[in-house]
């Protein structure tokens, strides 16, 4: 079997559900990766690639919009990003940024503006109480924390908008790699949280993306 019988690219997922084909790069080679970039220019088409690793990078022979940060990288013409921020990304330390630069490109890929609001944990709170306007400002709002997760629930008791918990794996000991900051925000008090896997970013930004899509729905329905 040859590289380019290794993976089918679905070029007509915008159309069934209104996001874009996203490549996870992690387990891929830089061969398989750059045979899918191959057959994305054959089409004149762009994508997103998440969990891109520097080294991985470095060894592919196609030019990128990459961030270390986040490990994302971007194919093609960007989206151009424009208007106020429809969603706030929220993250509790400077460790759980990562994450959040992950939505944040995830959205800004998809042409959405967002606001990043990094360090305000509860260990904290007066951080995140000076900056409360600012969230509530958007209609949607993912957060980022580890730990012991409490961030969601609070902004959660605070905020209107729509909240998407992404629990991380930043944290020592009994924190196992971001499984009781699962449990937590799982089992949160405050209602309505959705909730990601662990370190998912991108998966939260979809989230974000599909609340946005449905309110904008909703208004072309309307009257």
């Amino acid at each position: 079997m040859s590289v380019a019988e290794e993976f089918v690219l679905d070029f007509a997922r915008p159309e069934r559900i209104g996001l874009e084909e996203t490549v996870y790069a992690a387990g891929k080679s830089a061969a398989q990766i750059d045979a899918i970039l191959a057959a994305a220019a054959e089409r004149g088409a762009r994508l997103f690639l998440t969990r891109l690793d520097a080294d991985k990078r470095v060894a592919l022979g196609h030019a990128l919009d990459y961030c270390p940060v986040s490990r994302t990288a971007v194919f093609g013409a960007p989206n151009r990003v424009a208007g106020a921020a429809a969603v706030a990304i929220v993250a509790a330390g400077t460790s759980d940024v990562p994450v959040a630069r992950e939505a944040e490109r995830t959205l800004a890929y998809a042409g959405v503006a967002a606001t990043l609001i990094a360090d305000v944990g509860v260990a904290g709170l007066w951080r995140l109480q000076r900056r409360l306007d600012e969230i509530r400002a958007h209609p949607v709002v993912i957060v980022a924390a580890g730990m012991d997760a409490a961030l969601p629930s609070v902004v959660g008791g605070l905020v209107p908008g729509a909240l998407i918990a992404v629990p991380t794996s930043v944290g020592y000991g009994v924190a196992e790699g971001g499984r009781a900051a699962l449990d937590a925000v799982l089992a949160s008090c405050a209602p309505g949280i959705t909730v990601c896997n662990i370190d998912n970013g991108y998966g939260a930004a979809c989230a974000a993306l599909r609340v946005l899509h449905a309110a904008r729905a909703l208004r072309e329905l309307s009257p």
